[in-house]
């Protein structure tokens, strides 16, 4: 048996206004080579300058991943060339990353694991190229989108683990607004480093490299056929060659080249960036806009809340969706009450109007003030639930829509008794088959008819009191 030894290098790219080091702007387009400036070119005399935006989200992102920050911002040059990289090296971060030593617990198969972060660091992403038969061309969009980097330890063990990372990952980046994390558009996308080794053994088995994975799909397929691959290398006693390998479409790795150990990018701190320093202030005022996280969320749901994994799961998914349904519950809504809303009616309208939470007309006080009808017993839920439909459909505050069409619930006891006796003194045949012949439908009849000619206000559970008592009334 060998046991699956996994690191991630996770790339990000942040969502700013500008590229990291020039005003060209930071926007996806497919028209190449338009969103340029003389910087992320690398013309001759031309200076970068930081930008302050893509700097705060770099340290937003280490906070919530547990990392300790640095106390200046420094940028170091990463010296190798190459056609997607036009100066000939690269601005990034060696001396001082944005984060070391972090972490972030997952939920794997109902187990907690905790994915240990080496660093995360800030850089400028590459050009893009295209490559032909006898040509390449070179796309300089991508060329300076600031670019932040996380490196995992080597303690990630199996592909399930992975993907659950990188998902989690990519709803830290959703939660904190730092990047809309698309993997079609490039905007997120990692690097793969496995090895295996055997059980008890002490050092790392040989690493290989899988590179620019964009798809979680094949992050898994890439690790289950490398697992394989190298487990039957290793039970024929054959040697694992330490190289970088792709993802093909047919889910097999296709070996790319050979990797030697060390390469020697000649790294030395960029000369034309000065540092800058980070006040304890600066870094308390950023630590304080954090905001309350997928997994303590969920966590908060389950024990505080009382829910169940499912609904916790559900309203801790989009930090939209959770905020709103917060937002209900700090009005002073029942949490109850307010989940079955929230679960069914609200995320099926958003689904069917293809629409975000924040795009709703029905705002959490308005949702508050329905679940209120429903708890204190004005209103059954079904007739609220309707009712809210409407609402949406005639963007109209469901609240007032139960004042104009009096659609409060009927509860009081003689009011339901007289209206009952009616509809069975309407239906004595229904009645005689209850009384002579035991036909329990007849309950279903009468629910059925008070909820019609009561318009669906009369209180469904007195109804079912009301009715079974005085057909057994009759019977005896």
């Amino acid at each position: 048996m060998y046991k699956v030894v996994i690191g991630l290098e996770v790339h990000c790219e942040l969502e700013t206004k500008s590229k990291n080091f020039s005003g060209a702007p930071n926007t996806f387009t497919e028209a190449v080579n338009t969103n340029v400036a003389t910087v992320d070119l690398g013309l001759p005399g031309v200076l970068p300058v930081p930008n302050k935006e893509a700097v705060r989200k770099a340290l937003l992102t280490a906070m919530a991943l547990h990392c300790t920050n640095p106390d200046e911002v420094i940028f170091d040059r990463k010296n190798y060339y190459y056609a997607d990289l036009p100066k000939g090296f690269q601005i990034t971060q060696v001396t001082k990353p944005m984060g070391i030593n972090g972490y972030l617990d997952i939920m794997v198969e109902g187990r907690m694991k905790r994915v240990d972060i080496h660093q995360l660091h800030l850089e400028e992403d590459t050009a893009s190229l295209e490559h032909y038969p006898k040509y390449s061309l070179i796309d300089y969009n991508r060329s300076g989108i600031p670019l932040i980097e996380i490196v995992t330890e080597p303690c990630i063990e199996s592909a399930d683990e992975a993907v659950t990372f990188l998902e989690d990952l990519r709803d830290v980046f959703l939660f904190l607004g730092v990047s809309e994390a698309k993997s079609n558009y490039g905007q997120m996308r990692c690097d793969v480093n496995i090895s295996l080794m055997e059980e008890g053994a002490n050092e790392l088995g040989t690493k290989v490299e899988m590179k620019n994975i964009n798809a979680f799909n094949n992050v898994r397929l890439a690790i289950e056929y490398e697992i394989k691959r190298q487990s039957e290398l290793l039970s024929r006693g054959e040697r694992i060659v330490q190289e970088t390998r792709r993802i093909g479409e047919d889910g097999k790795t296709y070996s790319m080249r050979e990797k030697v150990d060390a390469v020697d990018y000649r790294y030395f701190i960029e000369p034309n960036i000065p540092s800058t320093p980070l006040t304890d202030d600066y870094l308390y005022e950023l630590r304080r806009s954090l905001p309350e996280l997928k997994l303590d969320r969920y966590l908060k749901y389950v024990e505080k809340y009382g829910m169940s994994e499912y609904d916790a799961t559900v309203l801790s998914k989009e930090r939209s969706v959770s905020d709103y349904f917060e937002e209900v519950i700090d009005a002073g809504s029942d949490v109850s009450l307010t989940v079955n809303f929230v679960t069914t009616s609200i995320l099926s309208t958003l689904n069917k109007l293809e629409i975000s939470i924040d795009e709703l007309f029905i705002t959490p006080s308005m949702l508050s003030g329905v679940v209120n009808y429903v708890y204190e017993g004005k209103m059954s839920l079904d007739a609220a639930k309707k009712l809210l439909y409407k609402a949406i459909d005639e963007k109209i505050d469901p609240n007032e829509l139960i004042k104009k069409e009096t659609m409060v619930q009927i509860n009081d006891e003689d009011t339901l008794l007289t209206l009952i006796t009616d509809i069975m003194n309407d239906n004595l045949e229904i009645v005689r088959q209850y009384v002579e012949e035991g036909n329990m439908g007849a309950i279903n009849f009468f629910i059925g008819q008070t909820m019609k000619r009561s318009n669906r206000q009369a209180n469904p559970n007195k109804s079912m009191e009301i009715i079974k008592r005085e057909l057994e009334r009759r019977k005896g």
